[in-house]
């Protein structure tokens, strides 16, 4: 126990970061650690540290120019939510403001994808300090909930857009709380201000943009409920066309109560008793959501996870969400290898990163879930000698096939039951640095889109509770991932924020693509760090992700011409669509550099 504390103590860092005086030290450490020795075995990649290189295809991808500023910078997935953003830093306000006015216009423009009916994770840099602070806005289960809750009579689990419509999927909504939490904190304008760019839109209006249309064509649910079928359609039956105005006079109303009486007017009264009598009316899949769950709601600070990568440290976000330590793991397990000599899109490159990926996602089926409710061994999962051994299993000519958890604590191991479901694709993220060199990092989400298509108030309520295991016990043991009241579910959002080994900050990003975000988000990190690309290049990379089953390659890339090359290795490949939403700052000696991704709406802007 002691021993886990101890690394614990030594890889998580709390809210005043002491990176600045032991960055150096740590660096070293962990150089020396995870430098290949005598003892590797001849076929691992630790004894291969310059691989066979293989020619980097062209890009298809149409470039997207990237965006410079010397003060400041926004980059979102909508041009109106970048703008209210960037108009809130024009006035004064900080990074956490501007976060706040950037989320209530992507909740109006982008409601597929996040609002104040589903949660948030936010990653904050404070400049002056040091400090980071890890925000968990997560949707928790309400005190209903039961362990069966999407299984059948017969014991048979619900399918997965057979759960999603409906009530029973919703879970406490987090973002307001979390958001306030974050104000209070590092805002600087007043909570009221924040929310008067969304309100003037919602009441002026919005062109519908090529995506949102897109979405709601593509949507099997939204015709289910009345809202819904409403506001996305017309009269003769069709969806609202591209570039037709939308008002939304309904949320434009919740945004003025909730700027004027706070966020207690949200979670308490009427609009909270609006929303449980949604839930629990649904005439599909009525749920168990209550006035007290709503009322009882709590975000958390929790300590970022950060560890050294070659000579800079990665610092994400802790369980229940997979993604800071996931993507830690793959990045560790990849120290031993010198990734800036092998070429991107190459056939190395994509054997590498994905065999890591099959491992650090092993791990992440078995171990995580919510660390109120589970001994979670993040401490062991992200230690060195930990990853050397697990990246000892990676061999460069063969694919490992399906990965095994690593061995941790005996008791640990036999305890917990894998949960490989991988759910959850619609999320958004934004970046933001204000003048005084504060960084926000915040992945943000209702879950699939349109969450659970029950509109109230203007607003759509999250599907969250399907990221639960809908099994929750398997082969006697128990999901570590399983539902249970008040209970976080896991995800897989990403915010981070890397630093150098002066504790500056060099780079944050993140991304939405459901249980996909983490292999985006360390390709990206890779792209940038060892690769040495421009933050917008590194996001206009093919992407190819490995989830510990198949080697997904995206499709209309060059990388489709290496199918025959990874099926040699061992990889069972598939081309799919693999719409990613990279959003990201790179702070340079220059000033700042805003990356978006052009498979989104994207927009960076600064002075």
């Amino acid at each position: 126990m002691q021993h886990e504390e101890n690394i614990m103590n030594f890889f998580t860092f709390s809210s005043r970061l002491i990176i600045r005086l032991v960055a150096a030290s740590l660096f070293l450490s962990a150089c020396q650690t995870v430098s290949p020795t005598s003892e590797t075995r001849s076929n691992s990649i630790n004894s291969l540290p310059k691989p066979k290189l293989s020619d980097s295809p062209k890009l298809t991808v149409v470039s997207r120019p990237r965006v410079k500023a010397k003060k400041h910078l926004v980059v979102t997935a909508n041009p109106y939510a970048s703008r209210a953003g960037h108009d809130i830093l024009r006035a004064g306000g900080s990074a956490v403001d501007a976060a706040i006015a950037i989320q209530m216009v992507l909740n109006l423009v982008e409601p597929q994808s996040s609002g104040i009916g589903g949660g948030a994770f936010l990653l904050h840099f404070t400049s002056k300090s040091g400090d980071i602070d890890a925000y968990d806005g997560r949707e928790v289960a309400p005190q209903g909930a039961t362990p069966d809750m999407f299984q059948h009579s017969n014991g048979k689990s619900f399918k997965f857009h057979e759960a999603i419509p409906g009530g029973l999927s919703v879970g406490v909504p987090g973002l307001l709380r979390m958001l306030e939490m974050a104000h209070k904190k590092h805002g600087k304008l007043p909570w009221k201000a924040l929310f008067q760019p969304a309100i003037r839109l919602a009441e002026d209006g919005f062109s519908i943009s090529p995506r949102l249309n897109k979405m709601v064509l593509r949507d099997r649910h939204l015709k289910k409920f009345k809202a819904t079928t409403q506001y996305f359609f017309g009269l003769n039956g069709n969806a609202k066309t591209i570039g037709s105005r939308l008002t939304n006079l309904a949320l434009a109303e919740t945004f003025r109560t909730i700027a004027k009486s706070g966020v207690d007017a949200f979670y308490n009264g009427r609009i909270a008793q609006d929303i449980v009598n949604a839930v629990k009316s649904s005439k599909i899949n009525p749920g168990r959501l209550t006035m007290n769950d709503m009322a009882g709601y709590i975000a958390k600070r929790r300590d970022p996870l950060c560890m050294p990568y070659r000579k800079w440290f990665v610092c994400g976000m802790p369980p229940p969400t997979s993604g800071g330590v996931t993507t830690l793991q793959i990045l560790g397990m990849l120290q031993g290898v010198e990734m800036a000599s092998i070429k991107p899109n190459s056939i190395d490159a994509v054997h590498l990163i994905t065999e890591a990926s099959r491992l650090a996602y092993a791990d992440r089926n078995h171990y995580i879930g919510d660390p109120d409710f589970l001994d979670i061994p993040v401490g062991r999962l992200i230690d060195p000698e930990y990853l050397i051994s697990r990246s000892k299993l990676i061999k460069i000519d063969r694919s490992i096939g399906k990965a095994a958890s690593g061995k941790l604590d005996r008791n640990l191991t036999k305890k917990f039951a894998p949960d490989e479901s991988l759910k959850g694709k619609s999320t958004s993220h934004l970046t933001v640095v204000d003048k005084s060199g504060n960084v926000v990092s915040m992945t943000t989400t209702i879950e699939n889109p349109f969450g659970s298509h029950l509109m109230v108030r203007g607003f759509l309520l999250n599907n969250q509770l399907t990221d639960f295991s809908f099994n929750p016990i398997k082969d006697g043991k128990f999901v570590a991932n399983s539902v249970w009241p008040g209970k976080r579910p896991r995800s897989s959002m990403a915010p981070t924020i890397i630093f150098d080994n002066a504790g500056k900050p060099v780079f944050a990003l993140g991304s939405p693509g459901g249980s996909r975000i983490i292999g985006y988000v360390t390709k990206s990190i890779i792209a940038f760090l060892d690769w040495k690309m421009n933050i917008q290049s590194a996001f206009e990379l093919p992407h190819f992700v490995n989830l510990n089953s198949y080697t997904d390659i995206e499709q209309g890339t060059p990388l489709v011409e290496l199918k025959p090359a990874l099926e040699q290795r061992g990889h069972q490949v598939r081309i799919r669509s693999m719409v990613s939403g990279l959003h990201g700052i790179a702070i340079t000696k220059e000033g700042l550099e805003g990356g978006v991704d052009p498979r989104r709406e994207g927009l960076p802007i600064g002075d």
